[in-house]
């Protein structure tokens, strides 16, 4: 697409920055302080109707995935596991994952001359949630230009503005060749337990494999939605027809084109991200689609293009690094602008927030009433809720699937589908006869840990240490796990193009393990003071408003259930997050111990 003028251009592929969620107390506001307060108690309602159907929180979910439910989680795309001897070696780097939070850094550290590198990962292949994630639709929601890394040392430039699923498994496995991480990976294998030796100082790493790996670093880089969870629905296993999650999508059973739906009444369960993406294309191609919602998403424009090559062929080496460090130093004010930021008072500043975002929401349900035919499926579909309550998709085609006559929204008013029988899901006594139900029910979110035991010095386990408390610095280290490393997790700071924070703990974490080498020293812990005073942060910066506690349940805020204001993201924002950072590197010994 050309444009008209480099103004355009520019605007146009400007990057993502810090704008998600981020709205500007100093502008207009559409309404009377009346109706704001009148949409706050709507979305109260709501919320409120959401934790009286599901008041256990998390608990309303299968995270073990055991037994006649194994098969949700087996891998379509490997086919069977190949037998191999059990590995019993050592490394120097241990990732356990192999998505982006490994790739990111394992790149780092051989710019820093580190070879011997291991990726052990569950899949078959490297990518991560890109590995896993391939139903139909499947894209990226952050402009590709900032959340694809690694673009001016591989370079490319994406084909659009919003890369697709196959092009960003594709871009996760040229990193991998590029910096020789297939040469030590292990994949189809599942770590099971990383056991710190204090005598031999290394991480012994265990897996259901029967390997016995050893390492001097170990990463965690389980990502934060890798294990797929289902809801705990009365009778699921008696339904007689094929089923699957939408993160093992069957493409025996649907065709590759989907063409194999056609004769087929297919239910979806779940209107998250993942279901978003999908239903468009399901829409097109079964018989019958009923949709089962609870809650609906915040459905904004996505306006995809493809990169302008005129403006691809204009970049300058390091084009990326720039505007990653334009996003880094965060939002440009005028004198003028911080003088009437400064003169606001911290109450008024959140109350014109909300504001401006209510004024975005309301937006999302005029875009719904333009577009959707049926005033009840309309009202149906618009959500009652702070905009980032819940994870935003951007979609153009999902809106319109529901005015096709075979598309049917099945809303159950926040309460969820809660029985299955032989022939489907069953509503308020009506029930639905499917040939295939397709669980789009998400992910099990921010575990260090997943299908692993940690256990660190003294014989400490890493559950047992965060049961009072997660305590880290940065969401990175945790004192008593010498030479461990967290990405991603708890006490972390929150950005929805999750690559910026990966490149930063990336960045931090390939700096830390290079001064560990070049010093001559064996292992780096945290000080128990310096995580005293992170935890301190976290908790004052997560604590500036009761927004967590307002929001309807979600996996952003742990399905409402309270939580310690210390388990769970720094919320002092990312340029401040990378600040901390980059001082500690600078004054290693001020933060850290080290031991020969």
């Amino acid at each position: 697409m050309a444009e008209k003028t480099s103004e355009a251009t520019a605007e146009k592929f400007a990057p993502v920055g810090m704008a998600i969620g981020a709205f500007n107390p100093l502008g207009e506001t559409a309404r009377s302080d009346a109706d704001y307060e009148s949409i706050k108690r709507r979305f109260a309602e709501e919320r409120d109707r959401r934790l009286a159907y599901r008041p256990e929180g998390s608990g309303q979910y299968i995270f073990e995935l055991e037994g006649p439910l194994a098969r949700y989680a087996v891998d379509p795309h490997a086919g069977e596991i190949a037998e191999r001897p059990p590995i019993d070696d050592e490394v120097e780097c241990l990732f356990i994952g192999g998505g982006f939070s490994a790739l990111l850094t394992s790149a780092r550290l051989r710019e820093r001359g580190v070879e011997s590198i291991r990726i052990v990962e569950r899949g078959a292949d490297v990518g991560g949630t890109w590995y896993w994630n391939r139903y139909p639709g499947v894209a990226c929601d952050v402009p590709s230009y900032d959340y694809l890394p690694l673009l001016d040392e591989l370079d490319y430039v994406p084909l659009n503005r919003y890369a697709k699923g196959p092009e960003i498994y594709a871009h996760c496995r040229a990193i991998a060749k590029k910096y020789g991480l297939y040469d030590l990976a292990v994949f189809q294998t599942t770590v099971t337990s990383t056991v710190w030796d204090e005598a031999e100082r290394t991480w012994e790493v265990r897996t259901d494999r029967g390997d016995r790996m050893r390492a001097r670093f170990v990463i965690c880089a389980n990502g934060t939605l890798s294990k797929p969870k289902l809801s705990k629905i009365r009778g699921m296993e008696s339904f007689r027809g094929h089923s699957f999650h939408t993160s093992r999508w069957d493409y025996a059973y649907t065709g590759r084109d989907l063409s194999k739906l056609a004769d087929k009444v297919v239910g979806i369960i779940g209107t998250g991200a993942s279901a978003v993406q999908s239903i468009p294309r399901l829409a097109v191609a079964a018989k019958e689609l009923y949709v089962f919602q609870r809650t609906p998403s915040s459905i904004d424009l996505r306006n995809d293009w493809a990169t302008d090559p005129n403006w691809a062929r204009r970049l300058k080496p390091g084009w990326q690094a720039k505007r990653r460090e334009k996003m880094l130093r965060g939002p440009e004010l005028s004198d003028e602008q911080k003088a009437q930021m400064a003169a606001l008072s911290r109450d008024e500043k959140v109350r014109r927030q909300e504001n401006a975002n209510i004024d975005y929401m309301m937006r999302i349900h005029e875009r719904i009433d333009a577009i959707v035919e049926d005033k009840v499926t309309a009202d149906a579909l618009k959500p009652w809720y702070m905009f980032m309550c819940k994870r935003p998709c951007f979609d153009d085609e999902y809106l319109p699937s529901y005015n096709r006559r075979n598309v049917h929204l099945v809303d159950t008013k926040g309460k969820g589908i809660t029985e299955i029988t032989a022939q489907g899901p069953t509503f308020e006594g009506t029930p639905y006869a499917l040939d295939v139900l397709i669980y789009a029910t998400g992910f099990e979110v921010q575990k260090t840990g997943i299908y692993n035991r940690i256990v660190g010095e003294d014989g400490r386990d890493l559950d047992e240490k965060y049961r009072d408390g997660v305590r880290t610095l940065f969401g990175i280290h945790t004192q008593g796990f010498p030479n461990l490393f967290i990405m991603g997790g708890y006490q972390a700071s929150f950005q929805f193009n999750l690559t910026d924070i990966l490149q930063t703990q990336g960045d931090h974490i390939a700096d830390c393990i290079d001064h560990v080498r070049r010093s001559g020293f064996r292992t780096i812990d945290v000080k128990p003071e310096a995580e005293d005073w992170w935890v301190e942060q976290v908790i004052e910066h997560r604590g500036k408003t009761t927004r967590n506690q307002e929001c309807t349940p979600g996996y952003y805020n742990f399905e409402g259930a309270a939580n310690r204001r210390q388990d769970g993201n720094y919320n002092g924002g990312m340029v401040r997050y990378y600040s901390h950072m980059r001082d500690a590197r600078a004054a290693m010994d001020q933060s850290f111990d080290f031991e020969k």
